[in-house]
C-alpha cells in the first residue's frame, strides 16, 4: 500500500527538552500502524508533533503535502483526526453537542447521516444523545471521543491510548469497533497503545520507540513473534 503519511528525521519536544531524536516512519493508506514503547518513550509526543501541538524539526508529509509547522486547525482540516490521551471530551456538553463539534469545520449536508453512521458503530451514544458527556462511563467517553474525531471525516486517525482506564470487556469492545471502522472506512490509523498484544492484533505494521528513537520496525505479525517484544511487552 502507498504511504499516506511519511515522517523523516523528526525531532520534537517541549521548551528546551527534546523528546524525539530524528525518527522516521510511514503510515500506509488504509492501513493500521502502531507505535509501541514504554512510558516516556515519545509515543504521545509523536502524535502531538503530527498534530502541530509541539515544537518540531524535520519533514512530515501527509497526502503529498508538507504539514510540519502548520497550525493544528489547519492540519485537522487537511484530514488528520486526533483522539488524545484523556479523550479530550467536553464534559459539560451533551453527547450530541460533542458530536456536532467534531463536524464544526464541515459545510457539507452529510453531517446528519454521518452521525447516524456513528450510532451504528456506537449504539450506546444514540441511547445517551441528550446526556451530559461528563456523566458517561469511561468506555462511553472513549467511544464519544472516537466518534467525534470521525465526524471530521479524516483520512488519518491518531489514537492515543484508547484502552486507558477501561475494564477489559470494554477494551475488547472498543478494539473490535476500531477494526470494523478501519475495514469499513478504509481509513488509516496510527495507534499508540500500552497493551501491545491488542495493538499488534489490530495493526498491519509496528514501530518500537525507545527514548525518542525508533529501534525496531516490521510487520505487526512478525513483531508479535519477536522474542524481545514478547519478553518486554507481551509478557510471555
Amino acid at each position: 500500500m502507498p504511504a499516506l503519511l511519511e515522517v523523516n528525521d523528526l525531532y520534537a519536544g517541549y521548551g528546551e527538552t527534546t523528546v524525539l531524536h530524528g525518527i522516521s516512519f510511514a503510515v500506509a493508506a488504509g492501513g493500521v500502524t502502531t507505535l509501541l514503547g514504554a512510558n516516556g518513550a515519545g509515543k504521545t509526543t509523536t502524535l502531538r508533533a503530527l498534530s502541530g501541538m509541539v515544537r518540531t524539526q524535520g519533514e512530515i508529509v501527509f497526502a503529498g503535502a508538507r504539514i510540519a509547522g502548520r497550525a493544528s486547525e489547519e492540519i485537522a482540516r487537511a484530514g488528520i483526526g486526533h483522539v488524545p490521551d484523556g479523550r479530550g471530551t467536553f464534559l459539560e456538553l451533551s453527547v450530541e453537542e460533542n458530536l456536532r463539534l467534531g463536524a464544526i469545520s464541515r459545510r457539507d449536508p452529510g453531517i446528519k447521516d454521518d452521525i447516524a453512521r456513528m450510532f451504528g458503530y456506537f449504539p450506546r451514544l444514540a441511547e445517551r444523545l441528550r446526556q451530559q458527556a461528563g456523566t458517561l462511563s469511561g468506555g462511553e467517553q472513549q467511544m464519544l471521543a472516537i466518534a467525534r474525531a470521525l465526524l471530521l471525516r479524516p483520512k488519518l486517525l491518531l489514537l492515543d491510548e484508547p484502552s486507558f482506564g477501561l475494564a477489559p470487556l470494554l477494551v475488547a469492545e472498543v478494539f473490535e469497533i476500531l477494526g470494523q471502522i478501519s475495514r469499513a472506512e478504509r481509513m488509516s490509523i496510527l495507534l499508540v497503545e500500552q497493551n501491545a498484544n491488542l495493538a499488534l492484533g489490530l495493526a498491519d505494521h509496528a514501530y518500537l520507540l525507545e527514548t525518542g528513537r525508533i529501534v525496531m520496525s516490521g510487520l505487526a505479525a512478525s513483531m508479535r513473534e519477536n522474542e524481545a517484544i514478547r519478553r518486554s511487552y507481551l509478557g510471555y
